[in-house]
């Protein structure tokens, strides 16, 4: 399925969602809908008290959310936290030619609007979750594109430029670089891929009562290296959190997944993800499109716990 190419200064309105429910899922037309604050490649829409319209974007390709609907539904019965499941099928027309999907509702609040306080309990379920999901994946399992899931020494140009744009104190710039030679210096996973989400970060996991409850926003699902995902454990996690969620991790997984490559590559990118967040809340500080700037304390803070980590 191909669809035409979105124009991405154009965001769905009420209006004209409850008229392409109309025309292609009448059913669920007259039900209680409201924009949920948050997304970028997505708008994400509450439809009634149990499900969400997911709805394109800046994503100019149909790809993030046909993978969503092929594999969502395969791999939501294996994971022990919610995750939103692709239901139904919204097809572009002219009337809005991008692609939208009828999902099941998560409840809970962006880590990035909540916060963790019992660190204990979400290191182990996030550790649990991600035992969970890094499963050797089939053969047909979508690859990492637009560097999800490639070896930090294949990310050299994103380091330097978010590095640049993050403006991080100076004086934790030799530890970054510190960090991020070590990962770019470690031996590559070889043995074969696994799920990964690929975008664990605090925007796309949801918090109730003071711990992780649900995962969100697989567009950049692929096939690969678990390190992406073991990055989460510095970015979401409070202090000390990272270690016991670690620790559970290699305790429990059926082989070495957490070796001390992997972790040397997931700590590497930890950091170039916390240059991301603090980028992304320099970027909303001056008011550029796109900006968050509640992301840059977040990030700052993630990349405070990943150089003090031993």
């Amino acid at each position: 399925m191909t669809a035409p190419t979105p124009d991405v200064h154009t965001d769905a309105t009420e209006a004209l969602l409850r008229e392409l429910l109309r025309d292609q899922h009448p059913d669920l037309a007259e039900l209680p809908l409201h924009e949920v604050a948050g997304g970028w490649g997505n708008q994400m829409w509450r439809l009634g008290g149990e499900l969400a319209l997911r709805v394109q974007r800046m994503d100019t390709s149909p790809a993030p959310q046909l993978k969503e609907r092929h594999w969502l539904p395969r791999l939501a019965p294996q994971l022990p936290l919610p995750i939103p499941v692709p239901l139904r099928d919204g097809a572009p027309s002219d009337r809005f030619p991008k692609l939208w999907t009828v999902v099941t509702w998560i409840d809970g609040t962006p880590l990035d609007h909540g916060g963790i306080t019992r660190t204990d309990h979400a290191a182990d379920t996030l550790a649990d979750f991600l035992l969970a999901l890094h499963r050797e994946a089939p053969t047909d399992a979508p690859p990492g594109e637009g560097g999800f899931g490639a070896h930090p020494a294949d990310c050299a140009p994103a380091f330097e430029h978010f590095l640049r744009e993050a403006a991080p104190p100076a004086d934790l710039t030799d530890p970054i670089r510190a960090v991020w030679a070590d990962a770019v210096a470690a031996p590559a996973w070889d043995r074969p891929p696994v799920w990964v989400h690929g975008d664990l970060h605090p925007a796309n996991v949801l918090v109730t009562d003071g711990t992780l409850t649900g995962i969100v926003d697989f567009g950049a699902l692929f096939a690969g290296d678990p390190a992406s995902d073991l990055a989460a454990a510095w970015l979401l996690l409070p202090a000390d959190g990272a270690t016991r969620c670690l620790a559970r991790y290699a305790g429990c997984a059926p082989y070495d997944l957490a070796d001390s490559a992997t972790v040397r590559r997931a700590r590497g990118l930890a950091v170039l993800k916390s240059l991301f967040l603090l980028s992304m809340g320099r970027a909303g500080d001056r008011g550029l499109p796109g900006g968050k700037p509640h992301w840059g304390p977040i990030g700052l803070a993630a990349l405070d716990r990943v150089l003090r980590w031993r």
